[in-house]
């Protein structure tokens, strides 16, 4: 199974559980620019458990339209494991989703924030809690980008794992 069939059945997997359990998600996305929302609206029915997503690109929309807080932006830039963190559980509040997903991190083709290419922050975030894992991927941009989509999936399909409904 290739990568791009990994993402597709991971993408499934998600859809069809938050179904089953009628929960939601919603997505917010620096780097990945759209992606992490496509791989899950490629799925057919995504509609009955994807809420929708926010990609703010622009460090002052993660502050604006995310809730991200602006002295931890200041603090520790648009990268970081806390800007991640507070992308996703914005983007589940905002969007009213059961689970928020969030990507921040370079893709390059230069550093950025003084941070390497292939830094990257994902995040879950479920009522509960909140988990991010970070990051460091190697590759051409959109390498970074389409591996960015994967490890996401994967721990949006590892926290639906964990959680008991």
């Amino acid at each position: 199974m290739g990568p791009a069939d990994r993402r597709t059945h991971v993408a499934g997997q998600i859809i069809a559980l938050l179904t089953a359990r009628e929960q939601t998600v919603a997505v917010a996305e620096s780097l990945t620019g759209g992606l992490l929302a496509a791989a899950l609206t490629g799925v057919p029915g995504a509609s009955a458990a994807f809420r929708g997503a926010v990609v703010a690109y622009a460090t002052s929309l993660k502050a604006t339209l995310l809730d991200v807080p602006p002295p931890v932006l200041d603090a520790r830039g648009a990268v970081s494991p806390e800007v991640a963190a507070a992308m996703a559980e914005g983007v589940r509040r905002r969007l009213g989703a059961t689970f928020g997903a969030a990507t921040t991190g370079v893709a390059g083709p230069d550093a950025a924030e003084g941070k390497p290419v292939g830094t990257v922050h994902i995040a879950v975030s479920a009522a509960a809690a909140t988990t991010v894992r970070s990051l460091a991927l190697a590759g051409s941009r959109d390498e970074i980008r389409r591996r960015t989509v994967e490890e996401a999936l994967g721990l949006l399909w590892q926290r639906l794992r964990e959680e008991h409904w």
